[in-house]
């Protein structure tokens, strides 16, 4: 009879709204939720923090293939309202305990006009914002689905300040430009990334999340997304008028979004919001939105520090390449090599020498492989096969002299983009990892994608992504990418996957016009709010590198040191020459030091665009370092040392920015002194334009 009645209203034009009850309400803290449905029958969602807006009643929705999806008008059947607080430890981290608190409202949902086709949303309120998805039950009225589009909005109230690269359907790899919303050009920025050869999504609207936004009146609002699996990544269409924000998924090789099947959900819509902006990198609300470790055991995962032979081919001395071109052959057809040729046995030694020397537990080599010949822009799928090695690097004598030395081996594969060709090798490419002893890869994708019409952002890569995980899980190898979708917090189901790229790196200082000073400022609001980055830094020949005087790295040295702390990740490459860091010994301790795993993490002063002060505990340790880091102004930085455990005393070793150091005038210049604190003392550290500090806290034998 109820639902006679329900056709019969609706039938007579009555909203689905007006039979619905009062709005829904989800709180944690100062962080509200009200979920609705508007007069048209479509639901809605608003957040605010404390008596102020953060997102104004904004529409939620998925639009199906083949009839009528989830897109409205939908009737209201039900919800449910319950509160979750536990604590977990991860494998590898920022801090030791991670407390995941929050007040869960699941709404259900029918679409009348296909009987029995059933949608949930489900809500998590956590004290610094809310996170969202799509779950789609098991259900006879829905088997297998193509979703053609996400309705996600974020209506924001006013033009706020913006930190944004362009929706980009192939890589993140730019340098992020600040407007307000209503002035976001995506062309106008592509333009003025030269170096990036790629497609762009096709509206000049449309950005990447993560999105870091802050209101006139001093809200900090960061917009991305957690648990992206089975699904294309979230980009962002920017209305310059109205300041909406919707939901643009990158697409496949035939224009649709995500194949599913029920039962199977959506990655979480992540708002992270605070009037602190130490609060938001402090937050842990999208690593809590992702699924415990799926790993059996995890004791062999290590987080690490490592050198290689990378750099140098970046800037030009040396080559991937093992021959110039396919012309330079001997008499018996084979490849003769050159002397640009970076992965020798004798220059992989010295490094291996190097880092045995200075306590660095490993060595990658890029350029170790056959196929550098032909990589590059070919869009051919056979390039490499991952186990032949060309013949001036022998892979046994390398191995055997880096277990000598008490060095580890890290793999590098790159797939030109050849994503299917990967897969056909996993076998034989992992098994030669464990048969040499390669505990760690990095993986490449430059180019495009094959199969073909595929998008690094897509579903196809995305799922691609985590099967490399899976498959180096099985061989207990841990995972570096790069070129990959950006991270949405997976580290924590995969915790071998340890890091990736996914933004624009140290590198760039290299071959291009480089990373402006305020770049690394506004990395850890934007790209590391997923997960960690391999961002590559240490490099001391800050300039005078590259056959083109103009290339410069735009830090002093002082910040390449901060770097270490304000950029995490539990896998850090100090990436410049060995040679380059023989001539500044003194200031490569610190580097030498540092760890790249955490007990604790400690935002003590930030603002996106300007500075970042971090400090951090290291994992069962009382040993405390710190980096600070500026833009292209010089600042001056109070640092209470009130983190330190209380009654002890500490030697700070403070490696600073020198005198006249400036990143553009004088980058090398630094000095470094010690001095005995307690947690009542306090620093004042003066950072030069473009320039950091950096500060280990080791405890000193009470007398």
């Amino acid at each position: 009879m109820r639902k006679f009645l329900l056709a019969l209203l609706l039938g007579a034009g009555y909203s689905a709204a007006a039979l619905a009850p009062r709005p829904l309400t989800a709180c944690q803290g100062k962080v509200k939720l009200t979920v609705a449905l508007n007069p048209a029958g479509q639901p809605t969602y608003a957040v605010a923090y404390g008596v102020r807006l953060v997102v104004n009643a904004s529409r939620l929705g998925i639009a199906l293939q083949g009839g009528p999806g989830f897109d409205g008008p939908l009737v209201l059947a039900g919800s449910e309202v319950k509160d979750v607080d536990e604590t977990w430890q991860p494998v590898w981290g920022e801090v030791k305990n991670i407390r995941n608190h929050y007040q869960q409202l699941t709404v259900h949902l029918r679409q009348p006009q296909m009987p029995g086709r059933r949608l949930d949303v489900v809500f998590r309120v956590f004290a610094d914002g809310v996170g969202f998805r799509y779950e789609f039950p098991r259900q006879l009225a829905l088997g297998n689905f193509v979703v053609s589009d996400e309705l996600t909005e974020f209506a924001l109230p006013a033009d706020h300040q913006a930190f944004w690269i362009p929706g980009d359907y192939d890589t993140n790899e730019y340098y992020y430009t600040h407007s307000r919303l209503s002035a976001v050009d995506g062309t106008a920025q592509v333009k003025a990334s030269t170096e990036i050869a790629v497609r762009v999504a096709p509206d000049a609207q449309v950005v990447a999340t993560p999105l870091m936004l802050k209101s006139a009146d001093g809200l900090y609002i960061n917009i991305h997304e957690a648990a992206q699996l089975d699904y294309p990544a979230m980009q962002l269409h920017v209305d310059r008028a109205s300041y909406r924000l919707t939901a643009r998924l990158v697409p496949d090789a035939v224009g649709s979004k995500a194949f599913l099947h029920a039962p199977s959900h959506t990655p979480w819509r992540t708002i992270i919001v605070s009037d602190k902006a130490t609060d938001i990198l402090a937050s842990k609300l999208i690593i809590n939105l992702n699924e415990p470790s799926k790993l059996a055991s995890t004791d062999w995962i290590k987080p690490m520090k490592f050198v290689g032979v990378w750099w140098e081919m970046q800037i030009g001395r040396t080559d991937w390449k093992y021959a110039a071109s396919a012309d330079t052959l001997d008499a018996k057809g084979q490849l003769i090599p050159t002397s640009r040729h970076g992965a020798t046995t004798a220059n992989v030694k010295r490094y291996i020498d190097f880092a045995a020397q200075h306590h660095i537990a490993g060595v990658l080599v890029e350029g170790w492989n056959v196929g550098w010949e032909d990589w590059f822009g070919n869009w051919k799928e056979n390039v490499f096969d991952f186990v032949t090695p060309y013949p001036d690097f022998r892979v046994a004598e390398v191995t055997q002299y880096a277990k000598s030395k008490g060095v580890q081996m890290l793999m590098h594969h790159e797939t030109s983009g050849s994503a299917t060709n990967y897969e056909q090798h996993f076998d034989t490419a992992y098994q030669f990892m464990n048969k040499y002893g390669y505990h760690s890869v990095k993986t490449g994708y430059v180019g495009r994608i094959i199969p073909r019409g595929e998008h690094h952002d897509g579903q196809w890569m995305s799922n691609h992504f985590v099967r490399v995980a899976e498959m180096a899980a099985k061989h207990h190898v841990t995972v570096d990418m790069h070129e990959a979708v950006r991270p949405t917090g997976l580290s924590r189901t995969y915790p071998n996957w340890l890091a990736s790229e996914a933004g624009r790196g140290n590198e760039y200082n290299a071959f291009s016009i480089g990373n402006p000073p305020e770049h690394e400022t506004i990395m850890p609001f934007t790209r590391l709010m997923g997960g960690p980055m391999d961002y590559t830094p240490g490099i001391f020949k800050l300039q005078g590198y590259a056959t083109n005087p103009a290339r410069r790295v735009q830090t002093t040295l002082a910040k390449q040191l901060a770097l270490y702390v304000t950029m995490y990740s539990p896998l850090q490459m100090a990436a410049d020459l060995p040679e380059n860091y023989a001539a500044h010994l003194d200031a490569f301790q610190f580097i030498e030091d540092v760890p790249v795993d955490w007990d604790d993490t400690r935002i003590l002063a930030a603002e996106p665009g300007d500075y970042l002060t971090t400090v951090r505990r290291a994992k069962g340790r009382d040993e405390w370092y710190l980096g600070s880091i500026t833009d292209e102004q010089a600042r001056t930085q109070s640092v209470k040392l009130d983190f330190l455990t209380p009654g002890q005393r500490y030697e700070a070793a403070i490696y600073a920015d020198g005198k006249g150091a400036d990143w553009q005038k004088n980058p090398a210049s630094y000095q470094i002194t010690r001095q005995v604190v307690t947690s009542k003392s306090a620093l004042t550290l003066k950072l030069a334009p473009g320039g950091g500090a950096a500060i280990s806290f080791k405890p000193v034998s009470k007398q």
